[in-house]
C-alpha cells in the first residue's frame, strides 16, 4: 500500500510544478522581453527551496505554510500574466504597456510579500539554499517599482505609422524589427492574436481596431516588398504545391543554407541547425559563425517559435516537414544504417571493466575518439553502460588514462540525456578532483566538462558546492590559452547562480580577472569583462571590483572596445558608481562624461540606457555641488 503524501510535501510538489510550467513558457519577443525574462529568471531561482523542503518531507506548521500558500496563488497569477504577454498582440501590448507594467509590478510585490511571510530561520534548510532564497528575496524587493520600458522611438514610430497613410519605410523597418514582425507568418499570428483579444473582450480597443488593421496592412506590404519570395496569396498556394518553393532565408541555416529541422539559438542570438552548429563547436570554434562574436557559452537553446513557423510554412507549401534525426537515431543504434559498431563498443567496455591498466588506457582513448565523431556514437556508448566505467577511471593513477576518461565524458556530455547520466553516476566530485590534480590537458578538459554539465541549472549548484570554483580560478591564472578560455566559460556559466557569485569572489577571482582585462594582447578581455559584469551585480562582487582600481580600464574599454565589451564595461561602471560618490568622481576625472555621451549615442540599447543613467547621476551630483 502506497504511503499517503503529507500536505506539506504535496504543497511543495505543486510549487515545484508551477516553477517548471513557468520555466517552460516560450520566450517573450515584444516590448516586455526584459521584464518577462527577469520575472521568469527570479521565479526559477525559487525552485531549490521548494525541492529541498519536498525532499525533507517534514510537516510545516500553520505559520510556515501561510507564505507558501500565498506563493502558490501568486505563481498561478504570474503564469497567466507571462503566458498572456507571450501569446497576446504585440502591438496592443505596446500601446497598453503602462497597464501591463503595473500588472508585472503587482505580481512582483505579491511574490515579495509572500516570501516575507516565510520564516526561513525555522525551516530545516541547507546553508546553500538559505543563502540563495535570501538573495532571491532581495532581488524581488529591489525589483518592486515600475520596470524600465522606455523606448521613445518605438512610441513615436507606432503613433506615426498608425496616423500616416504612407509612413516612411525606415519607420516600418524599425517597427518590423522591434516588434519581431518580420515575416508574413509573424503578421498572421499577430493579426490573429489581436482578433482573438477583441473576441474575448480583453480591454477596449475602440477605434484602435481599425487603426491596427490598417497598420497590419502597411507592415504586410513592407514585409512582402522586402521578402517577395515568401509572399503567396491563398490562390497561389495550390500552384506552389506543384513546384519547388523558394525557402525563406530565415528558415535556412546560415552554415548549410538548408531548411532547418531543429533550429537552436546560440549566445549571440543567432539561429542555426543544431547538427551544423554542434559540428562547428566540436571542431573547437569559440565564435558565432555569422557575427564572429565570441560565444559567452556554448549552450544551445531550442528555437521553438521558428520550428513552428517552419512547420506551418512546409504545410502551406506542400513541402514534407524535415524529420529530426535525434530521436530516430537512438532507436537505430546497432542497425545497419548506424555508424555505431555495437560489438566493438561492448569489447571496449569489457576492457574498461576487466582489462589491465594498458588495456583500460587504450579502450578509454578509443571511446574518447568514438564519442567525438558523431551523435550516433554518443547515444550508443552511453546506452551500452560506458559512463559509470569512465567515471571510475577518473580516479586512475595513470595520467593518460585519466585524460582519456575525462575527455570521453566531455564528448559524451554533448548529448543532453548523457549529461544527466554523468551526474547521476557521481561524476562531479571526481571531475573536480581531476581539475585540481590532473595533468594540464586533463584539467582543461575537466573544466570544459564542468561547463557542459553546468548548462543544466541544478548542476550549477552541485558543481559550485563540490569546490570547482577555486580550481577553475587557478586554471584561469596558470593554464594554457585554451585552458584559460575553458576555465572562463565554466566560471561564467556557474556564476549565473547567485550562490556561486559569492564563492567566486571569496576565492579571489576579481584580481586575476582585472589582470586579464588589462592585458589587451592576452586574448581574454571579452571573457574577463563578461564575468565581471555578472559579479558586479552582487554586493560582495561590487566591493571586490571597486578595490582593484577598475575605473581607468573600464573607461578605456568604453572608449575603444567592441560593442559587447563596451556594454559590459558600462554595466560594471554603473554598478560601481551607484551609491558610491567617490568612484563616481574618480570616473569623472578619467573623462567618463565624454566617453559615456558617445556611448549613449552609438552603443547597444542596454549600453545606451546604462550610460544615460550614469550621466544623470553625474548631473545631479554637479547640481548639488553648484548649490553648495
Amino acid at each position: 500500500m502506497a504511503l499517503k503524501e503529507d500536505p506539506s510535501s504535496e504543497l511543495m510538489g505543486r510549487l515545484v510544478d508551477s516553477v517548471k510550467e513557468i520555466s517552460g513558457l516560450p520566450e517573450c519577443k515584444n516590448v516586455f522581453k526584459k521584464t518577462h525574462g527577469d520575472l521568469v529568471r527570479r521565479i526559477k531561482l525559487l525552485s531549490p527551496l521548494f525541492e529541498e523542503l519536498k525532499d525533507n518531507n517534514e510537516e510545516l506548521s500553520e505559520e510556515e505554510t501561510k507564505g507558501f500558500e500565498l506563493l502558490r496563488t501568486v505563481l498561478g497569477s504570474a503564469k497567466e500574466l507571462l503566458k498572456s504577454v507571450v501569446e497576446g498582440s504585440k502591438v496592443y501590448q505596446t500601446l497598453q504597456r503602462d497597464d501591463i507594467a503595473d500588472n508585472f509590478n503587482q505580481i512582483t510585490e505579491k511574490i515579495e510579500a509572500a516570501l516575507g511571510e516565510i520564516p526561513y530561520d525555522k525551516l530545516n534548510l541547507s546553508e546553500e539554499v538559505q543563502e540563495q532564497i535570501e538573495l532571491v528575496h532581495a532581488q524581488f524587493r529591489r525589483a518592486k517599482g515600475r520596470p524600465e520600458l522606455q523606448d521613445h522611438q518605438l512610441e513615436v514610430d507606432l503613433a506615426t505609422a498608425m496616423r500616416e497613410k504612407d509612413p516612411d519605410r525606415a519607420i516600418l523597418k524599425r517597427l518590423s524589427e522591434k516588434l519581431h514582425l518580420q515575416t508574413i507568418d509573424d503578421l498572421k499570428k499577430e493579426s490573429l492574436a489581436f482578433h482573438e483579444m477583441v473576441i474575448a473582450g480583453v480591454g477596449d480597443p475602440g477605434d484602435w481596431f481599425e487603426k491596427l488593421s490598417s497598420l497590419f496592412k502597411k507592415l504586410k506590404d513592407y514585409v512582402q516588398m522586402e521578402n517577395p519570395e515568401i509572399d503567396s496569396s491563398e490562390a497561389e498556394k495550390g500552384m506552389i504545391k506543384h513546384r519547388s518553393p523558394v525557402i525563406p532565408d530565415d528558415f535556412r541555416c546560415p552554415i548549410s543554407l538548408e531548411l532547418m529541422k531543429d533550429p537552436v539559438i546560440v549566445s549571440t542570438g543567432q539561429t542555426y541547425e543544431r547538427s551544423c552548429i554542434q559540428k562547428w563547436l566540436d571542431a573547437g570554434h569559440k565564435t558565432c559563425p555569422k557575427t564572429q562574436q565570441t560565444l559567452l557559452h556554448t549552450a544551445l537553446t531550442p528555437n521553438y517559435v521558428l520550428k513552428s513557423l517552419i512547420a506551418l510554412w512546409c504545410e502551406s507549401n506542400g513541402v514534407e516537414l524535415p524529420k529530426q534525426s535525434g530521436a530516430s537515431r537512438s532507436k537505430k543504434v546497432g542497425s545497419s544504417v548506424s555508424d555505431c559498431d555495437r560489438a566493438a563498443i561492448t569489447t571496449l567496455l569489457d576492457k574498461l571493466a576487466n582489462g589491465s591498466l594498458e588495456q583500460q588506457r587504450s579502450a578509454a582513448g578509443e571511446l574518447r575518439l568514438l564519442a567525438k565523431r558523431n551523435a550516433d556514437n554518443r547515444v550508443c556508448i552511453a546506452e551500452a553502460g560506458a559512463i559509470p566505467l569512465l567515471v571510475e577511471l577518473l580516479s586512475s593513477t595513470d595520467p593518460r588514462t585519466q585524460e582519456h576518461a575525462v575527455t570521453a565524458l566531455l564528448n559524451l556530455s554533448i548529448n543532453d540525456i548523457n549529461k544527466g547520466t554523468i551526474v547521476n553516476a557521481g561524476a562531479i566530485s571526481d571531475i573536480v578532483d581531476v581539475l585540481k590534480n590532473g595533468s594540464m590537458e586533463a584539467r582543461e578538459n575537466a573544466a570544459a566538462t564542468l561547463f557542459s554539465l553546468s548548462v543544466v541549472d541544478e548542476n550549477k549548484v552541485a558543481i559550485g558546492a563540490a569546490g570547482a570554483i577555486p580550481a577553475l580560478i587557478k586554471l584561469l591564472c596558470d593554464g594554457t590559452p585554451r585552458g584559460k578560455k575553458d576555465a572562463a566559460t565554466a566560471i561564467f556559466n556557474l556564476a549565473i547562480y547567485q550562490g556561486n557569485k559569492a564563492r567566486a569572489v571569496k576565492a579571489g577571482i576579481v584580481p586575476p580577472l582585472m589582470s586579464l582585462l588589462k592585458d589587451a594582447g592576452g586574448g581574454m578581455v571579452d571573457e574577463a569583462l563578461a564575468i565581471l559584469a555578472i559579479l558586479a551585480g552582487h554586493q560582495e562582487g561590487k566591493v571586490a571590483i571597486g578595490q582593484v582600481d577598475p575605473i581607468p580600464v573600464l573607461i578605456e574599454v568604453i572608449r575603444t572596445g567592441s560593442q559587447r565589451n563596451r556594454e559590459n564595461a558600462v554595466a560594471i561602471l554603473w554598478s560601481l558608481c551607484t551609491g558610491d560618490s567617490q568612484l563616481l568622481m574618480l570616473a569623472k576625472q578619467f573623462g567618463a562624461e565624454e566617453a559615456l555621451k558617445e556611448l549613449s549615442e552609438s552603443g547597444t540599447d542596454r549600453a545606451k540606457r546604462k550610460a544615460g543613467n550614469i550621466l544623470e547621476i553625474l548631473k545631479r551630483v554637479d547640481a548639488l555641488v553648484n548649490q553648495s
